[in-house]
């Protein structure tokens, strides 16, 4: 009797699978495409009939036009430079945002950082540091509090000589907006990679969650050493990693991350080496991911616990100089065993 049933049922198994098979080669391939944008290296890898890279690469020029401090010609460097001060639509959203942030970390999150940071990164680069007068000087033209941005668009400056930098969550915004643009092609497969700051959605080819490493943070500043030190297994989300250890500075036996507190004007000293932070959008993920690196790992929990939505990973030295870990409790859903 099994033998009768199994005769029976081998045509229909014969069938299915042919039919399977003939589903598979239907779909659509994965693609990949990079490039070169905001000063970094550009992934993207998405299941699509038509290659997308123009599209693609027209949503990056756009971003680049309004919120790139390279562009002579962007949003944000007529504002910087007093031509203009009129924002356009991606400014004003990137700009709320980092508002609010700015706002609930009491200013460790500021986007009108950038003088300190120039001074700091000129410091660097000729071995002499900006001296406390210096510090003093520019702390009066930098805070968030010092520039506001009216209902008009229109920004208003206490002193013309604040700047705004989007740097710590452009790259991150990019990703955004390039994700949306892919699904509003009808792509439900990608993940969209800009200098390490990512959006994942759907399946990777092999038809499983998307894999993404966290490098082990080691003094590395040629980026040779390329150990992980876990992996994460995700989907349908934005995540962006901040991290000092290929970005410091020894003098006098002392180590200086590239950090800078906007609070002080000076280098972060605490201890937490990178950030790995998880969200509903990139850019929310790369710039939570910067204000931790400058709160540090016990301000960045309390961060954390009271935003259940944002999951979050950091890496660390203990008193001994050891590597350590914490990770919030949604974050242990991602990691593999």
């Amino acid at each position: 009797m099994a033998k009768r049933n199994l005769k029976w049922q081998l045509p229909f198994l014969a069938v299915l699978i042919v039919g399977t098979v003939l589903i598979l080669r239907k779909q659509a391939p994965y693609q990949t495409d990079e490039g070169f944008i905001f000063g970094t290296m550009y992934k993207i890898t998405y299941q699509s009939k038509e290659n997308l890279k123009n599209e693609i690469e027209a949503e990056l020029k756009k971003v680049d036009n309004s919120l790139s401090p390279f562009n002579k010609q962007s949003v944000i460097t007529r504002i910087n430079d007093n031509t203009d001060l009129k924002a356009d639509s991606m400014l004003v959203y990137v700009y709320r945002m980092a508002e609010g942030i700015a706002e609930e970390t009491r200013g460790a999150y500021d986007i009108t950082v950038a003088p300190l940071v120039n001074a700091w990164g000129f410091g660097f680069k000729t071995q002499t540091f900006p001296d406390s007068s210096r510090i003093d000087s520019l702390l009066q033209i930098v805070g968030y509090r010092k520039i506001r941005l009216t209902e008009n668009g229109v920004f208003e400056k206490q002193d013309p000589r604040i700047m705004l930098d989007c740097s710590s969550i452009a790259k991150g915004y990019g990703v955004d907006c390039v994700a949306r643009l892919l699904e509003s092609k009808g792509v439900r497969n990608f993940m969209v990679e800009i200098g390490g700051e990512v959006v994942i959605k759907g399946e990777n080819p092999k038809m499983e969650k998307w894999r993404i490493g966290i490098n082990r943070p080691v003094d590395d500043s040629l980026a040779v050493n390329q150990e992980l030190q876990t992996i994460l297994e995700i989907t349908d989300a934005g995540m962006a990693t901040s991290g000092n250890y290929r970005n410091f500075y020894y003098k006098d036996g002392k180590k200086y991350a590239h950090t800078i507190d906007p609070r002080t004007g000076y280098p972060v000293q605490h201890n937490i080496l990178s950030s790995t932070v998880i969200a509903d959008n990139c850019a929310k993920a790369d710039a939570y991911a910067t204000a931790f690196m400058v709160l540090g790992l016990d301000s960045a929990r309390i961060i954390c616990d009271a935003h259940p939505e944002l999951d979050a990973y950091f890496i660390y030295e203990d008193k001994n100089g050891k590597l350590r870990t914490y990770s919030t409790s949604g974050m242990k859903k991602y990691m593999r065993h």
